[in-house]
């Protein structure tokens, strides 16, 4: 870890100190994702696209795999102005805007497609400018949709009494703890490119992914079930520095938040696109797919919305979500 996070440094200070040296801005593109998956692959092509409008002003580099670092790691350089845009979802920025947590919680809306209500409205609006102002991180965007997170386990789930003693991984953040303690499991917070490792050497039982995500980094030959448990849609966004983002010319930031916005577009649908795909691969694999009643596991994690703040905020977004 100590060597990574010195490595994502000396890239971070190397884009900085580039830009210093010319008129044109840098920016670095990060992700968890290996380059195979609909973000990475939608990062690349919106390199192309904004390096294009943009007459080579922006120069954009696009780093898969966490080759940056951990998404936390990644969010500390943000905050200390290096040229980065991070993919990560909201629980992250919660310890930064609480509130922000609510778009990571469980259960907050049945199908993916509710987002998009959510990111247009005024509370929303109001946690992303508070989190710009009081901690230099910018959230440009958050529409793009990874998957509905599920359980990859090596025996078939069923109820939340199943998941009882299995040491699952999830995100290292409070909403993401809260909700895998709450659905009966033990919370394992690991990076994602720890988690296969994790798996094949048994330090973890489990682990709690997005299909495409989950292909990306073959969970399929560690784990033998997945129980659609559709605990959450997991919708992330890119943050940027905020300082640097202000630092830039009006046209290239329409720039910026067009192309960027749009790349959220296509990687939600290469998602969407890819479910069947990878789910009859990871079949033929020897993985094995079951239905549980959702009933039980939503009435298990209700509890953690107060548990860590979050009942005000969705009290917020309830006019939105319950709009026609």
């Amino acid at each position: 870890m100590k060597t990574l996070l010195t490595s994502a440094l000396i890239a971070a200070a190397a884009l900085t100190g580039g830009q210093a040296l010319a008129q044109d801005f840098r920016l670095a593109l990060s992700t968890s994702q290996p380059a195979s998956d609909p973000m990475a692959e939608a990062m690349a092509a919106a390199k192309e696209r904004i390096e294009e409008r943009s007459d080579g002003r922006i120069e954009i580099s696009v780093y898969p795999s966490s080759q940056l670092g951990s998404d936390n790691d990644v969010l500390e350089q943000i905050r200390n102005g290096a040229p980065i845009a991070v993919l990560v979802d909201a629980g992250r920025l919660a310890p930064f805007r609480k509130e922000l947590g609510i778009l990571a919680a469980p259960y907050l809306v049945d199908d993916y497609t509710g987002y998009a209500k959510i990111t247009a409205s005024e509370p929303y609006q109001g946690w992303v400018d508070t989190l710009a102002a009081d901690t230099n991180l910018r959230l440009l965007n958050y529409n793009w949709f990874q998957g509905t997170r599920q359980a990859f386990t090596r025996k078939k789930i069923e109820t939340p009494e199943d998941l009882a003693g299995i040491r699952m991984r999830t995100i290292d953040a409070p909403g993401w703890v809260a909700t895998i303690k709450a659905m009966g499991a033990t919370p394992a917070p690991m990076p994602w490119s720890e988690v296969y490792s994790g798996l094949q050497l048994d330090a973890i039982d489990a682990a709690e992914a997005q299909l495409t995500g989950a292909y990306g980094i073959k969970l399929h030959e560690v784990t033998t079930n997945v129980a659609f448990t559709n605990h959450i849609q997991l919708f992330t966004g890119l943050v940027t520095s905020d300082s640097w983002y202000q630092s830039l010319p009006d046209d290239l930031r329409t720039i910026l938040d067009e192309e960027l916005f749009a790349a959220g577009e296509e990687a939600t649908q290469g998602t969407v696109g890819k479910l069947a795909e990878v789910q009859a691969l990871m079949e033929e694999a020897g993985v094995e797919f079951n239905e549980v009643d959702i009933a039980p596991f939503r009435e298990a994690v209700e509890p953690v919305y107060a548990e860590i703040g979050l009942t005000e905020a969705r009290a917020a977004l309830e006019p939105y979500l319950s709009a026609e």
